[in-house]
Formats: C-alpha cells, structure tokens, sequence
C-alpha cells in the first residue's frame, strides 16, 4: 500500500511548490486525487532579479489552473535581497558537513520552518496525521527522497512523493495548456539564476547571458574571500569563457557535462594551435 493510499480523510496536503516542473506536476496530481479544499500551494518568492519573471508567470498559471492562491513564506526583504545579498551578509556561501548553501537556508528553509510552526507545529514524538508534506521528486532520485523522509520524519511530519505514484495522470504541464518557464530552454532547473550550487557549465551560461548577475557574483566572491566554484574564482575563468563565447559555444545546461566541455576543450585547443599571424 503507498503512503498516498494511506491518507485519512481531510489530510492536508500541502505543496512544495517550487515553481518549476515537477513540483506543478504534483501540485496537479494531488488536486485530482484529493481535491482543491485539501491542498496548498507552498512557494518562496524570490528577487525578481535572480527569479526569472516567467517563473512567476508559470508559478500563476499553475494556481490559476488548479483554482488554488499561493500561499507565500519568504524571507524577510525577498523582495530587494538576492542569494548573494544574503550570502554577503553572512560572509560565507556554504556551511556544514553537507556543504550547504546558505542561501538556501535563508531564503527557502528558514522561512518554511517557520510558516510550518505557525501553521502546522510538530506534535513530538508523534508525526501529525492530519498534514502532510508534498515534494516534485521522481522515482529516480530515491537518495533524495529517503533524505527528506528522514529529515521531515524528525521533524514531525509526513512526506508524499506523487512523481512515484503508479498511477499518474499528467507527465508534461503542457498537457493542461501550460507553457513550462522559458529557463527550462537553457537551464535544467528553475533555480536562481547564477545558482550558487550549479557547477561551472552554469556558470558560463551566466557569464553569456546575464552580465549584471556574474559581476554581483565577482563582488560576492570579492567581499566574502571564497570562491563560488570548486575549481577557482570566477574572475579566473574569464579569459577561457571569452574565447568559448567568440567560438560561439553554446551557452546551455541541456548538454550533458561530459559533451560540452569535450567540445569546449577542442575549441580552446583550435585556438591555441592557430599558426602566429606575423609567420604569413
């Protein structure tokens, strides 16, 4: 029997609504299994300056559709304070065993613990039975949600994973007429842009497309003296991804790691083995 079979009748099922793809394609699925009375959109709204504008448009589209408002947590200032604003405050981009981003924590975390304190407290040691937590995880990130099952388990709550249901009635949000957010045409996520957990292929997506964010990235790394990346500062992948962009490499994440920088590598090669022009 699934965790979905056993629900008791008006459980809450509240939505951990991301305003990407797969938390709406649960969002729909727990509506017409279980009804719009018992169902809440979650979602942090992030600055409009690192959450893409059509991200908000797809985020109502979704809520218009199923006939549900949004119900915000955010973070005080959201509105003026992006992830790097936040990480600068704290002078640190990661803490913890897990490495996390903090920006994470302050914009996202924070602010749903304590919508769930006001709203639905824990009852320790119990696990409530009239609540339970929704997540847009398929079957294949089971480490995933094993983890949140754990984590929301001590916290008091119950968890629901619609993405695994054997039974499902909806795959592509453009089924109901939905356009998913334009990020998804570059960006495999509907994170932030300039995701301080995204790695370097990101980064160079940024680096193209989004000036104004990669300079606020410089200064983050400027002002707290860590480097957003594993492999350096981003002031030190400029000169490579100049040449990468004048090559006309394509600023994507819908390439697979492996294959960009294989390609990325033999453009970078081309490059350096053009005969010196004075030998004309």
């Amino acid at each position: 029997m699934t965790s979905a079979e056993m629900v008791v009748a008006g459980m809450k099922h509240i939505v951990c609504f991301s305003g990407g793809h797969s938390s709406a394609i649960a969002a729909v699925e727990v509506v017409r299994k279980f009804g719009t009375n018992n169902t809440v959109l979650l979602n942090h709204d992030l600055c409009p300056r690192t959450e893409d504008a059509d991200i908000k448009r797809f985020k109502k589209e979704v809520s218009d559709f199923l006939g549900i408002p949004i119900t915000y947590a955010n973070m005080p200032g959201w509105e003026v304070k992006d992830q790097f604003d936040v990480c600068m405050e704290i002078k640190a981009f990661k803490t913890g065993a897990q490495s996390s981003a903090l920006c994470t924590n302050r914009l996202k975390t924070e602010p749903f613990h304590k919508w769930l304190t006001e709203n639905y407290p824990a009852q320790l040691p119990q696990i409530r039975d009239d609540v339970v937590l929704v997540y847009g995880f398929d079957a294949n990130e089971q480490r995933r949600i094993k983890r949140r099952v754990g984590i929301m388990a001590a916290m008091g709550y119950r968890t629901e994973y619609p993405l695994t249901w054997p039974e499902r009635t909806i795959y592509n949000i453009e089924e109901i007429g939905i356009r998913r957010p334009r990020t998804y045409q570059i960006f495999n996520h509907a994170n932030c842009t300039g995701c301080l957990k995204a790695g370097k292929q990101h980064w160079f997506v940024v680096y193209c497309l989004y000036p104004e964010i990669w300079d606020k990235a410089k200064r983050a790394e400027d002002a707290i003296g860590y480097s957003i990346l594993k492999q350096g500062f981003l002031e030190e992948f400029e000169e490579e991804f100049a040449k990468l962009k004048e090559k006309a490499l394509s600023p994507t994440e819908k390439i697979k790691p492996q294959a960009f920088w294989a390609v990325a590598r033999k453009l970078i090669k081309d490059d350096d083995n053009l005969p010196c022009e004075c030998s004309f």
